[in-house]
C-alpha cells in the first residue's frame, strides 16, 4: 500500500513547496526537526474492460509541524497563552486535532464529505474504515528512543556524539545529538559518513535530493548488541535484546532528562551511560522543562489515540496512527520498539475502545534537507556555528488560516508588551482556546 521512502518524500515535497519561507531555517547556519501526519486512503479494484487495475491509494498530507524548542518551567503560564512544547512531533499532533476538528465539523453539518461517519451512539461520530493515519519523522524521538547502540564496525549514518559525554553528564543540550562543549558542531567531518551517497539507477532527482550519507542505501541496519564487554545489567540497559556479536563501543544520549521519582542513569562511561524504559522531560539549556519527551508522547498516543480530551467527548472511538516513519538518523528498530510499545504492553484497566496499539515501525532511507546533518555537511567549515531554528511551523490541511508560525511559545513577532498584556494568541490553532484545551487531562 505504501513505503516508508514514499511517506518520506512525500513529507519533504509537502515541506519544500507548501509552506512558506516564514519559520524555516536560515540556509547554511540553522537547522530544523520535521513531522507530519498522512492520511491513506486505499480505493476498491476497479474493473476495466473485462481486468482488474490495482487498487489506486490516496496519501495525503493533512498536518505537519517543525520545531526544536522547549520552554523552562519557570516560564510556564497558568493562563495557557504560551506553547510549552513546540517540537516538531508535538506541533504536527497539535495541527492534527485542528485537522480532525474540521473534519468532525464538515461531518455534522452534512456540507462536504469527512473522514467521519456516525457511530452507533447518537450524537457520536468514527472514523471511516477504509482510512488509517501514518506518523512521519525526521528523526528519531527525543527520549526514550534516541538511546541507541553505536556498534565498533558501522559508519554511523550521523554525527556521532563525542566520547566525553560520559565525563560531564550535567550539561544541558537541547537537542539529542548536541556535544555539551560545542553544541553545534559535528567531528571527523573529512570521514566517509560525511559524503553523500549516489543515488540509484532509477530514482528521480527530486526524490535522491533528500538521501542520506553514508554507504547504506535503504537505511541504517538496526543495531545488534554484543554481551562480550557488557554485564547482563549493562546488557538490558542498552537494548534489551539478546548478543550477536557485535560490540558496542557507546551509545548515542539523550538529552531528556529522567522525570523525578525514576531511577536515573547511571552516567557510566560508554554503553551504560544511560537507563533505558524510563519516563523523561524534554531537554533544556539551565532552565529545566516539564513537558515529556516525545517518546513518552507517542507511546501515550498509542494507548490514548491522537484526539484530546476534548474530541473524545465527540468521538465514538479514538484516533489511533496506524504506522510510525521515521527519516535517515542515528536509528534502532529495538528502541523505537521499546520505547513506543514494549513499554505499555502491561497497561490495564482501560476505558472500553482504548488499548496499545501495535503500530507499525520503519525508517526512509532519505534525509530531510534542513536537518541538522544535512545542513553541516553542506556548509562543511563555514563561517560562524550552525544552530537549531527558533521558530516552529504548524501547517494543518483546513481552509482558513492553515499556517502559524510561533517563536518562544508565542506568534513570531508578538511584542513584549502583547505577552505581558496577556493578549498573545494562537489564530486558527487549537491554542486559540486556551481555557478549554491547555489544560484538558487528555492532552499533552
Amino acid at each position: 500500500m505504501w513505503t516508508a521512502d514514499e511517506i518520506a518524500h512525500l513529507c519533504y515535497e509537502h515541506y519544500r513547496t507548501r509552506l512558506p519561507k516564514q519559520g524555516k531555517p536560515e540556509p547554511n547556519r540553522e537547522w530544523t526537526l520535521l513531522a507530519a501526519v498522512v492520511k491513506i486512503k486505499p480505493a476498491a479494484d476497479q474493473a476495466c474492460g473485462g481486468t482488474n487495475k490495482p487498487a489506486q491509494v490516496t496519501k495525503e498530507v493533512v498536518s505537519m509541524g517543525t520545531g526544536t524548542k522547549c520552554i523552562g518551567q519557570s516560564k510556564m503560564r497558568k493562563s495557557g497563552d504560551i506553547l510549552n512544547d513546540s517540537h516538531a512531533e508535538v506541533i504536527a499532533r497539535r495541527s492534527f486535532q485542528r485537522y480532525l476538528l474540521h473534519q468532525l465539523h464538515l461531518a455534522a453539518a452534512l456540507k462536504e464529505d469527512s473522514i467521519f461517519v456516525p457511530g452507533t451512539q447518537r450524537g457520536l461520530w468514527k472514523l471511516r474504515p477504509d482510512l488509517l493515519f501514518v506518523f512521519f519523522s525526521s528523526h528519531t524521538p527525543c527520549g526514550d528512543a534516541s538511546i541507541i547502540p553505536m556498534l565498533e564496525f558501522e559508519d554511523q549514518p550521523c554525527c556521532p556524539i563525542r566520547r566525553d559525554w560520559a565525563n560531564n553528564p550535567l550539561v544541558e543540550a537541547s537537542s539529542d545529538l548536541e556535544d555539551p562543549e560545542d553544541k553545534k558542531k559535528c567531528e571527523d567531518l573529512g570521514s566517509p559518513v560525511t559524503k553523500k551517497m549516489r543515488p540509484e539507477p532509477g530514482i528521480p532527482d527530486s526524490v535522491a535530493h533528500h538521501q542520506s550519507f553514508g554507504h547504506q542505501e535503504s537505511g541504517p541496519v538496526p543495531p545488534s548488541v554484543s554481551g562480550s564487554h557488557l554485564t547482563a545489567e549493562e546488557l538490558a540497559t542498552v537494548t534489551g535484546t539478546a548478543p550477536s556479536g557485535a560490540k558496542v563501543v557507546d551509545v548515542y544520549r539523550t538529552g531528556a532528562k529522567c522525570v523525578p521519582g525514576e531511577a536515573g542513569d547511571s552516567g557510566k562511561p560508554g554503553a551504560a551511560y544511560h537507563q533505558v524504559g524510563l519516563l523523561r522531560v524534554k531537554p533544556g539549556r539551565g532552565d529545566r522543562t516539564c513537558s515529556l519527551s516525545c517518546s513518552d508522547k507517542l507511546a501515550r498516543w498509542n494507548v490514548l489515540g491522537c484526539q484530546g480530551a476534548l474530541l473524545m467527548h465527540l468521538l465514538e472511538e479514538p484516533i489511533y496512527l496506524s504506522a510510525v516513519v521515521i527519516g535517515r538518523c542515528p536509528y534502532s528498530q529495538e528502541a523505537m520498539q521499546r520505547a513506543l510499545t514494549g513499554r505499555c504492553r502491561n497497561v490495564s484497566a482501560l476505558p472500553r475502545g482504548f488499548g496499545v496499539q501495535e503500530v507499525k515501525i520503519e525508517q526512509s532511507g532519505f534525509l530531510f534537507e534542513q536537518s541538522r546533518c544535512a545542513v553541516q555537511a553542506k556548509r562543511a567549515d563555514g563561517p560562524g556555528r550552525l544552530v537549531p531554528c527558533g521558530a516552529a511551523i504548524s501547517w494543518s490541511a483546513v481552509p482558513e488560516q492553515p499556517l502559524d508560525v510561533t517563536a518562544n511559545g508565542f506568534p513570531q513577532g508578538t511584542t513584549k508588551k502583547a505577552i505581558r498584556c496577556l493578549q498573545a494568541s494562537f489564530p486558527g490553532s487549537l491554542m486559540h482556546q486556551p481555557a478549554m484545551l491547555t489544560n484538558s487531562p487528555g492532552r499533552t
